[in-house]
């Protein structure tokens, strides 16, 4: 069976936006470690110059906050460009629609 124009195009525009989305990450990703590795080395390097040794310096609330809070942003998008949800997932909402099919079934058979 061969799919219709229509069809085909509509997958081609689903895949290009599917690596767009993947791209957008990577870049993303990118990003995210370069700016940080500079942002851990300045302030490490600024530490050590006033006195601290370098684990005092490098393992700093101040040193780590920012690669930590935008790392949780970095994983909140790798989730959604890799489709995962741990929570809500296709499964659980296969369930859910099942769960509700019953209830009302059983009620429409309650009134018959």
């Amino acid at each position: 069976m061969e799919l219709n124009e229509f069809e085909q195009s509509d997958k081609l525009a689903r895949a290009q936006k599917q690596v767009k989305e993947l791209k957008g990450f990577y870049i993303h990703l990118l990003v995210y470690i370069l700016v940080n590795a500079f942002i851990c080395t300045v302030t490490t390097m600024a530490r050590m110059s006033s006195g601290e040794s370098f684990s005092e310096a490098f393992f700093n609330l101040g040193t780590l906050s920012t690669p930590f809070f935008w790392g949780i942003g970095l994983a909140f998008h790798a989730a959604k460009v890799f489709n995962y949800s741990p929570f809500f997932s296709k499964d659980w909402e296969e369930r859910q629609i099942k769960k509700y099919v019953e209830k009302e079934k059983e009620e429409a058979d309650k009134y018959r």
